[in-house]
């Protein structure tokens, strides 16, 4: 199993950028962003259940970032507007096959793939 992340790169502050990942198969259950500041711990960012409806953020990207999904495609995007420096971050998509009791969504350890990492770097 492999999940495949893409999309980040430099923006100003105030851009966007769209996230992705691709799952190289059937789409899970769960499926949720985290980040990795340099120096920082890694920190639960978003989540949402398989069919798209539900869906949870950490405080400081709600409103700013939506999270979503294309079952048809296996993949989960993060969309990210109004970015700030303290955004920049090395972001990661994880997945879990079975559902997440929503008290453990920020938990990295309910999650069992995870892709690569993609490196979002917001200038000031």
């Amino acid at each position: 199993v492999q999940l495949q992340a893409s999309g980040g790169g430099l923006v100003q502050a105030g851009g966007s950028l769209r996230l992705s990942c691709a799952a190289s198969r059937r789409i899970f259950a769960t499926m949720g962003w985290f980040r990795q500041a340099p120096g920082k711990e890694r920190e639960w960012v978003s989540a949402i259940r398989s069919t798209g409806t539900n869906t949870w953020y950490t405080d400081s990207v709600k409103g700013r970032f939506t999270i979503s999904r294309e079952n048809a495609k296996n993949t989960v995007y993060l969309e990210m507007n109004s970015l700030k420096p303290e955004d920049t971050a090395v972001y990661y998509c994880a997945a879990r096959d079975g559902r997440i009791i929503q008290s453990d969504l920020n938990w990295a350890g309910a999650y069992e793939y995870w892709g690569q990492g993609t490196l979002v770097t917001v200038s000031s």
